[in-house]
């Protein structure tokens, strides 16, 4: 995925992500503002925003986690800032803490201008993969 490969996430895929970033419980995704994204009041439809937030969060805990560790988000609150009809959408994503069990993390999503669009906080189960 830092190569660019496509394939690897068909949803990243499908609706235009690209990676820009990613490193140690970092992750910054950017996304198109295009116009089949767009709800009835001409403004992007905010659970996809929310949608782009969580994989940049996924991601940025990714970094964090070892071979025997997968992830599924548990919960997720966010709070619109902003409106968006055109551009490009940018979320940076950092990890808070992780724990044990539970990873939690945040993220900021601007558009192309640094105009803050939405704020996400999200906790994430962590999950065990059973040895063979």
């Amino acid at each position: 995925m830092k190569n660019g490969r496509k394939g690897l996430n068909p949803y990243l895929d499908f609706f235009g992500v690209t990676l820009d970033e990613l490193k140690d419980g970092y992750a910054r995704f950017r996304m198109p503002v295009r116009p089949e994204y767009l709800q009835g009041a001409g403004a992007m439809q905010g659970g996809l925003i929310v949608a782009l937030a969580d994989e940049a969060i996924a991601h940025a805990m990714m970094t964090q986690l070892t071979p025997e560790e997968g992830l599924t988000t548990i919960e997720l609150k966010s709070n619109f800032l902003a409106g968006v009809s055109e551009g490009e959408l940018i979320a940076a994503a950092t990890v808070f803490k992780k724990g044990q069990s539970l990873v939690i993390g945040d993220c900021l999503v601007t558009d192309q201008r640094e105009r803050k669009i939405c704020r996400v906080s999200a906790t994430f189960l962590l999950l065990k993969k059973k040895q063979e």
